[in-house]
């Protein structure tokens, strides 16, 4: 299928510089696309690489000078590209119904409208909304909600208990509502802690393959509306994420950590127990972070400090040498000084 150039501009609300009724089969990157593809320019620095490329049409934010190509052009080019990406590939809906190989416990409720796939099973209890996808070997758990229109794909694994929102998206292999990560020690021992809480994901959360979001011990561990969770990430018991978060791949926060809206953890960064992170939080990659955080703040490094005291000290780091070598000769000096003083003596 194939678009007219004016046609997406009208879907994202930008505006076509150049010919309209260009033809546009596909979006593609700069060193791909051919002439009946649309590519993007969403950083100055690709520019270069826009006048080499041979594609047909270009989505920028404004019209880049000598370029003799179509241009489509959106206030926010991101994100009109994110619109027109939906547009051009559209996600598969499956057919509702129930696989003849799914397992559905009496006692559950499957709306009629949801799908559930080869070898799913959804325990007694469970209530799966309308438009809902339960892919092959998803578990839904006793008592868990799945709601409207969310999609868990292959091998996702729902404890007893879970809600998850609606729009949601787990990837394969998400596991929601496993126990948390509490022993007591008693006689050098360690005696697990049963938990008796749950997982509450709000609506319109994406959380990505193979990361796990523990079951409170007692209460909720609660995803806020919106965040989005990359892949091989952990979120321990008892933890509470704002609406809006992000959490980049291989990144984990710790047991009863509170994490406010639109707090962002870079890759492989984490968050040790019982902190607050405050609205607006960022943290570099890799930093650990051991102490809580005001609002507004970015942190960086091991332990985590201001980024720009972080980065003063990566600047120390890089000079330590040549101040290794000012001092050894200061200190070479002072001894030839003190011998010389010797010898008048």
């Amino acid at each position: 299928m194939s678009f007219r150039l004016g046609e997406l501009a009208e879907l994202v609300g930008g505006r076509v510089e150049g010919d309209p009724d260009r033809r546009v089969e596909s979006v593609r990157t700069l060193e791909n696309a051919g002439p009946e593809d649309l590519s993007f320019v969403t950083n100055p620095k690709y520019r270069r690489q826009a006048a080499q490329s041979r594609a047909g049409a270009l989505l920028t934010a404004s019209p880049i000078a000598g370029l003799d190509k179509d241009f489509l052009l959106a206030d926010e080019p991101y994100y009109a590209l994110a619109r027109l990406m939906g547009v051009l590939y559209p996600r598969e809906r499956l057919t509702p119904g129930v696989h003849s190989t799914a397992m559905v416990e009496d006692g559950s409720e499957v709306d009629a409208e949801a799908y559930i796939g080869p070898y799913a099973v959804v325990r007694a209890g469970a209530e799966i909304g309308a438009g809902a996808e339960l892919h092959s070997h998803v578990v839904v758990g006793r008592g868990c909600v799945v709601g409207r229109d969310s999609v868990l794909y292959a091998s996702v694994v729902l404890y007893p208990g879970s809600i998850v929102g609606e729009r949601c998206i787990l990837h394969a292999g998400v596991v929601v509502g496993s126990d948390g990560f509490g022993y007591a020690v008693h006689e050098g021992n360690h005696v697990k802690l049963e938990h008796g809480g749950r997982v509450v994901i709000e609506d319109d959360v994406e959380i990505g393959s193979n990361s796990t979001v523990d079951r409170a011990l007692l209460g909720e561990t609660r995803i806020g509306a919106g965040s989005k969770i990359d892949n091989l990430v952990q979120v321990a018991h008892n933890v509470r994420l704002g609406q809006g978060c992000l959490l980049v791949s291989q990144s984990g926060v710790a047991g009863s950590s509170r994490l406010g809206d639109g707090v962002v953890l870079a890759g492989q960064a984490g968050v040790a127990g019982h902190l607050r992170l405050g609205d607006g939080v960022q943290v570099v990659a890799k930093t650990a972070v051991f102490k809580s955080v005001d609002a507004g703040h970015t942190v960086a490094g091991i332990p985590a400090v201001d980024v720009g005291a972080w980065r003063r000290q990566q600047a120390l780091v890089g000079r330590l040498n040549e101040m290794k070598k000012r001092l050894e000769s200061l200190e070479a000096r002072a001894a030839a000084t003190d011998t010389e003083d010797e010898g008048d003596g």
